[in-house]
């Protein structure tokens, strides 16, 4: 009997080895063929737009980003943490999903009036003209609407791990975008064509998206007010943390813009799309590991060794994407074409910042999706004044002096995120669980 029982755990083992490794595999292949087709869209506007075209689409591009973490202020990660709780019900999913939609709407509309005027002076402030900066403003919008919607739809699929319909979803739009950038740039090349491009496939994207929701939530449910009451106490603990990481997640265009020039904003931005190809490992552990990371069991071994597991996964990949860059840097920025040949110490400093702030990000997600929020009054003050001291010692004008910024500030966030979860840990209950696997 006891070889029998051996025999079955370890073919069990076995069992869950492919799965996982045919899951990663599969999931991996399709996210890395959805980057390559946004890093050839990013690199054809790099080469088909002006220098100073390609600083005001770093800016508007960024400053879009910043618009979608304050239009969800924590919303998505409070519809993460209670859908969690209830996706084997669809009418109960769905209202958890619905409530999400209906508070995103109405953040929408205070991140529209907070971001816009200062994107409006950050161009002008660049030497873009007054026509151009109303109709980049103007085109950022189809965008921002789809941004809207598109991650809370992705919810219900993905605590379903229905990975495969989201990711036929997201190659659709990339290749979308790929052909109407490709159309209209040749043409016109000009940033606010560059972002409708962007924008309009995100739109269509979105109307298959919802289809794919509805089966897994149910979107003729009505919003719940208690729902909307939990949702909203998350926000409150996550919102501060929302603006000042719209601020810090983008620090290098941000401080740049303020005491570079337009052509530092411009190298920034096309470094940052050669980072852009870590979103292939991002988006992995965010579809594969946080929905089931969310959904443990409140026990204290379990939730150790899957956040270490986490961590060290992170931490190999960083290590091979940094390792990669240091040995190749010139045929890395061969890709971005001439002016940007020079920036070998740049493209190895932007590669170690955009690593840290992959683990940074993926561990912050964790947590929160499970409703560990650090207290803002605790990491704001500490980082703020990290920052200040950093903003004292090192000259901004430079390109390295704002990466090395990035570097030193995403470090220090890490380290809190770290210092917190231990905390977490520290106050849970122990609980007898022999079950160490993903659920």
């Amino acid at each position: 009997m006891k070889r029998v029982a051996n025999n079955l755990s370890v073919n069990v083992g076995y069992e869950k080895f492919f799965k996982w490794t045919k899951l990663i595999a599969v999931t991996t292949s399709a996210q890395a063929l959805i980057q390559l087709i946004g890093l050839l869209s990013g690199i054809l506007i790099i080469r088909l737009l002006p220098t100073p075209e390609y600083a005001f689409y770093t800016l508007a591009n960024t400053m879009l980003g910043t618009m979608t973490l304050l239009a969800d202020g924590g919303i998505s990660a409070g519809v993460m943490s209670h859908g969690a709780k209830v996706w084997q019900d669809r009418q109960k999913l769905g209202v958890v999903v619905n409530t999400g939609l209906i508070l995103r709407r109405k953040f929408a509309i205070y991140s529209l009036i907070i971001s816009l005027p200062i994107l409006f002076y950050l161009l002008r402030h660049n030497g873009a003209g007054l026509i151009f900066s109303l109709l980049i403003i103007l085109s950022i919008i189809p965008a921002f609407y789809a941004a809207l919607s598109d991650n809370l739809l992705e919810i219900a699929s993905k605590l379903h791990q229905d990975i495969s319909r989201l990711q036929k979803n997201q190659i659709a739009t990339g290749l979308g975008r790929f052909f109407m950038i490709t159309i209209s740039l040749f043409l016109f090349p000009w940033t606010f064509i560059a972002i409708l491009g962007n924008g309009i496939p995100r739109i269509l994207a979105n109307l298959r998206l919802k289809k794919i929701s509805a089966e897994y939530a149910d979107p003729l449910q009505k919003a719940d007010p208690i729902i909307k009451k939990e949702i909203l106490s998350i926000v409150k603990r996550t919102l501060p943390g929302s603006i000042y990481f719209c601020i810090s997640g983008q620090i290098t265009v941000w401080l740049i813009s303020i005491f570079g020039h337009t052509e530092s904003i411009a190298h920034i931005g096309a470094l940052g799309r050669l980072a852009t190809l870590l979103t292939v490992f991002s988006t992995l552990f965010s579809t594969l590991v946080v929905p089931r990371f969310a959904r443990l069991a409140e026990n204290k071994i379990l939730l150790i060794n899957r956040f270490l597991l986490i961590q060290l996964g992170l931490f190999i990949i960083s290590g091979m994407v940094v390792g990669l860059v240091y040995l190749f840097p010139t045929h890395l920025l061969w890709i971005l074409g001439k002016g940007y040949e020079k920036l070998t110490n740049e493209i190895f400093l932007i590669a170690i910042s955009s690593c840290l702030a992959m683990i940074s990000g993926v561990t912050y997600s964790a947590l929160v999706a499970r409703g560990w929020v650090v207290k803002s009054v605790v990491y704001i003050p500490i980082n703020l004044a990290f920052q200040l001291l950093l903003i004292l010692v090192l000259d901004l004008s430079k390109i390295t002096s704002v990466l090395l910024f990035s570097i030193a500030d995403f470090s220090m966030g890490f380290c809190i995120l770290i210092i917190y979860f231990i905390y977490c840990i520290l106050r849970m209950k122990v609980k007898k669980d022999n079950h160490l696997n993903f659920t």
